[in-house]
């Protein structure tokens, strides 16, 4: 059901223990320390490899999540705000994760550039709640939504390359 290489990426990001939303809030303390381990641990290891292609901040609630990726094309780096929320029914519920600045550009995208994740993450994700958590929505929905759509986008014009 899972392919090679979806193993081996969930391989190098810890599993969550902790069933908690920013509802819970006691216990929402507790899963945000394993959020940000697992995110520590996914960005040490993407250095180690050679593919570093995020950075992540969030509000002090853990609630609003913020920063920037990028894709690597044809040795030019495309860089991108992105941004979400941890929905009340987190994580029962996978975050949204939005490119404002990709908004209407693609069919593969929702209103307020919400990339569309419905076919291939969110059951992934529906799976393995509590076990999932930020870094796997990096890794295993943003990072493959990227590969495919940012190529596609570049090769007909929709976005060009900005020198830094």
């Amino acid at each position: 059901m899972v392919d090679d290489s979806t193993r081996k990426t969930l391989s190098n990001i810890p599993l969550l223990q902790i069933r908690a939303g920013p509802r819970e809030k006691d216990v929402w303390v507790q899963r945000l320390k394993e959020e940000y381990q697992a995110l520590i641990k996914n960005v040490e290891n993407n250095k180690q490899s050679g593919s570093d292609w995020f950075r992540l901040e969030s509000n002090k609630e853990g609630t609003k999540w913020f920063g920037k990726c990028w894709y690597m094309h044809n040795l030019l780096k495309y860089e991108f705000e992105v941004e979400f929320d941890i929905p009340v029914t987190y994580p029962t519920t996978a975050p949204e994760i939005a490119l404002p600045e990709l908004d209407g550009k693609t069919a593969k995208m929702y209103r307020g550039g919400k990339i569309c994740l419905t076919d291939h993450f969110k059951p992934l994700w529906a799976r393995n709640v509590p076990k999932f958590g930020i870094a796997h929505a990096m890794a295993l929905g943003l990072a493959p939504w990227l590969a495919v759509e940012i190529p596609d986008l570049i090769e007909k014009g929709i976005i060009t390359y900005k020198e830094k």
